[in-house]
């Protein structure tokens, strides 16, 4: 593991790199290349999806950049939510049948494992595959992580891959379910209790 690097706050002046940062991180990711197996409709549709579903966090000074965006993540804090609507027509652009069906399902079943109460909502978090393995997600994940626990607040999120569903289980949360739309493969609804 690498010395620890700064983390800092993200703005919307570096919406583009904070995208493509993420872009990357998501590259390989089970789900979201099974949404996007197509590489020219991947980055078509993933890079604005960043925005779209986590951007808010910007607005809240709860997106991070872990070094010169090795890796970022996006909290949304209690009571902020996504942008559904435009997501719904990104995805409509972007897709057709079958796989926008399956896509719109995933995103309805995310939904509904949502907690009731006041919660952080993690939308994204990843790491540049260039730099995986060297504990930056998850120094970015305890950098959030310390707001909930300051806050008393839980913190959700879904992970999309059976080596995420560990990291994030190593960091206290738990599954909540399964979410799987046809073929797709399995996202992990977690949940994380304030410490």
């Amino acid at each position: 593991m690498d010395s620890a690097l700064d983390i800092r706050p993200a703005t919307r002046s570096d919406k583009d790199r904070f995208e493509a940062a993420m872009a990357m991180a998501f590259s390989t990711d089970p789900v979201a290349r099974w949404a996007w197996p197509d590489p020219l409709q991947y980055i078509n549709t993933f890079m604005p999806l960043v925005t779209l579903f986590g951007g808010k966090s910007f607005d809240h000074g709860s997106a991070y950049v872990i070094g010169d965006f090795s890796g970022v993540a996006q909290w949304l804090p209690p009571g902020v939510q996504p942008d559904d609507g435009p997501m719904g027509e990104l995805f409509e652009q972007n897709m057709s049948e079958p796989k926008l069906g399956g896509v719109l399902s995933l995103f309805e079943q995310m939904a509904g494992f949502h907690p009731h109460e006041p919660h952080w909502y993690i939308p994204l978090i990843g790491v540049d595959p260039v730099f995986q393995g060297r504990g930056y997600g998850s120094q970015l994940m305890r950098h959030g992580l310390a707001a909930c626990d300051r806050d008393q607040q839980p913190a959700y999120l879904e992970a999309t891959s059976p080596a995420n569903r560990q990291l994030y289980e190593r960091h206290g949360f738990r599954v909540l379910g399964e979410i799987r739309s046809g073929d797709s493969p399995p996202m992990f609804p977690m949940l994380r209790e304030p410490r």
